[in-house]
């Protein structure tokens, strides 16, 4: 097909070949009406040794104009579409007519491009097509042969697989969707588990002393003392369930969390407000300083939750008449919160692991000195969730507590207010 279109193309009405042909038309006329038959002839024959084809001039009936031959035949192969060529017998044959359509001109000639001519040519095509075809395929087949072994251990729970695509098409937006389902998927599994270890973990202790009361309470002539330590068990209980929940909810799907824009100065100097009794009971000093205007988004509650660990932390063992300094200092788009007391701090061995959940730097269990351990685990999580680090270290004397959170983009702070809350402090150092 494409044979057949190149070499009737060449000699198609317009062309080159075409315009040549009608300067041998008019060029036979003239011959035929000068010197007659003979002269026609040595004109034809002339054409012929020149460009290899034959050509006869007829009248309109197709009587040959040099013999007398009938060429009617052919006449009839082209008159229907004069000057479009015909392919005939393995030959291409081509009819032009003078102006006044007296004269006929019959070109037959041997297609210009042999039929095997273009072999090569198909075959360096159909090879070029098919590495394309094979390229294509590739792109398309290899990434979703990826993918598709990706969800296959993800689903083995093979948690931590990811594709980090790098394609800007379709297919590299479906690896990137994968990619953010598994980060979502593995996130609640892992908070899942980690919630079930730890509350299997925790209620044991607390589950086997309300065991040993109630035996006591049944035994016992002093009831009331039994009665009383179940009821310290199951406030503990209590504590360590809500504990637990901000621990799950710090974890949660982010889709679900709130994203509002809030103050992060108003926030602080409120959790001052609210450990105020706190902090008299333990007779310390908060002082917050903070910049006005420095907001944040995201959960409100959350993070407030996150700071009152950390200042509670500070205020429960804080020594007596010390103070306890909450410190706000915006670098570039980042708020950085200080939180530090002035207390014995923990041993070095301790420092990084501080954050886990249920860690203490000692075996004490007991509600007066320490919570369940899942203050600064709280926190730490909640800040990461919001884009944020906390760091925990000796800064001799006491224990700094360094939060950096990314400020919102609509509000940069302007100037900075000093808020004091005093009170007094008493207790030994210990972590929550």
């Amino acid at each position: 097909m494409i044979y057949r279109y190149v070499e009737m193309g060449a000699i198609e009405k317009g062309g080159p070949f075409s315009r040549l042909y009608n300067l041998v038309l008019n060029e036979s006329i003239h011959a035929y009406e000068s010197g007659g038959a003979p002269q026609l002839a040595d004109y034809l024959d002339h054409v012929r040794g020149f460009l290899g084809q034959s050509e006869y001039l007829t009248d309109p009936q197709g009587r040959d104009l040099v013999t007398g031959a009938d060429r009617s035949s052919l006449l009839k192969l082209v008159h229907s579409d004069a000057e479009a060529p015909v392919f005939y017998n393995a030959q291409i044959i081509v009819a032009h007519s003078s102006p006044d359509n007296r004269y006929w001109l019959i070109t037959i000639l041997d297609p210009p491009i042999g039929r095997w001519t273009l072999v090569p040519y198909y075959v360096l095509m159909f090879v070029a097509v098919a590495l394309l075809c094979w390229a294509l395929a590739s792109s398309i087949a290899s990434p979703l042969r990826d993918l598709a072994r990706s969800v296959e251990q993800f689903g083995r729970g093979e948690l931590s697989v990811r594709l980090n695509s790098q394609r800007q098409d379709e297919i590299g937006e479906l690896a990137r969707s994968f990619d953010r389902m598994a980060e979502r998927i593995g996130t609640l599994l892992t908070a899942e588990r980690r919630l079930l270890q730890d509350v299997s973990h925790e209620l044991r202790s607390p589950l086997a002393r309300m065991s040993f009361a109630v035996e006591l309470a049944r035994r016992d002539e002093d009831r009331k003392s039994a009665l009383a330590q179940i009821k310290e068990e199951i406030h503990r209980l209590s504590e360590l369930v809500g504990s637990l929940l901000q621990v799950a909810r710090s974890e949660g799907d982010p889709l679900a969390r709130k994203q509002d824009e809030f103050s992060l100065t108003d926030l602080l100097r409120e959790v001052g407000a609210d450990n105020r009794i706190e902090a008299d009971a333990r007779q310390c000093r908060l002082l917050v300083d903070a910049p006005v205007n420095a907001n944040v988004t995201g959960d409100r509650e959350l993070l407030k939750r996150a700071f009152e660990n950390i200042i509670r932390n500070a205020i429960r063992y804080a020594p007596v008449d010390s103070h306890v300094d909450v410190n706000v200092v915006i670098s570039g788009t980042t708020a950085r919160v200080t939180t530090r007391d002035y207390g014995v701090g923990v041993p070095e061995a301790f420092v990084d692991k501080l954050g886990q959940p249920f860690l203490r730097v000692d075996d004490s269990r007991d509600n007066s000195t320490g919570g369940v351990g899942l203050g600064l685990a709280i926190a730490k999580r909640a800040i990461s969730t919001h884009g944020g680090v906390l760091r925990i270290e000796n800064v001799q004397p006491g224990l700094q507590v360094t939060v950096d959170l990314p400020l919102s983009e609509t509000k940069r702070p302007a100037s900075v207010i000093d808020s004091t809350l005093e009170s007094a402090s008493a207790g030994p150092r210990r972590f929550q």
